[in-house]
């Protein structure tokens, strides 16, 4: 897939999650209630549009993860991707989403990874990256923001498309 096709990709994405969430049924942002579910989702990676254009980063953040979403506000991740620097990262964390505009949720991802060369030596690292969730029957996308610190991690805004399996 080329460049310049990937990005309208990912602005489509944004525009639809957008559009979704400003619907005329979505007047406010709401606290969401708290309720059991047991849905298993999976996916295929991430692709990451990387705000230092100039470094060549990997954008296409290829690999595999699941969540396992136990409530309508909380779920589990773990998997691993192709990074940025094009190297293996696992990852883990918990998804904590209370926020609600429309069909969005919104929230935080709290975890940690591993395989980012200049970050502990590519040992694992603590992170909380802002997230935004939509969810329509068996496809879901997460889109996040993640935040450049130092010269150690790139900062992207990255979409991670997802399929519910059970």
């Amino acid at each position: 897939m080329q460049i310049q096709s990937v990005k309208q990709i990912i602005f489509l994405a944004c525009a639809g999650l957008s559009a979704l969430s400003f619907s005329a049924d979505a007047e406010t942002f709401s606290m969401i209630e708290s309720k059991p579910v047991s849905e298993l989702w999976l996916n295929p990676g991430l692709y990451s549009y990387h705000f230092q254009r100039e470094k060549a980063l990997n954008n296409n953040n290829f690999g595999f993860g699941g969540e396992y979403r136990y409530s309508t506000v909380s779920s589990f991740t773990l998997g691993l991707i192709d990074n940025s620097d094009r190297k293996t990262s696992h990852y883990t964390g918990w998804y904590w989403q209370p926020l609600g505009l429309g069909p969005v949720r919104f929230g935080a991802v709290v975890g940690a990874m591993d395989g980012y060369p200049k970050m502990v030596h590519g040992g694992w690292f603590f992170a909380i990256i802002p997230t935004a969730t939509i969810e329509y029957k068996n496809v879901g996308a997460n889109l996040m923001y993640v935040p450049s610190y130092q010269d150690r991690l790139y900062g992207a805004i990255s979409l991670q498309l997802k399929f519910k399996v059970f």
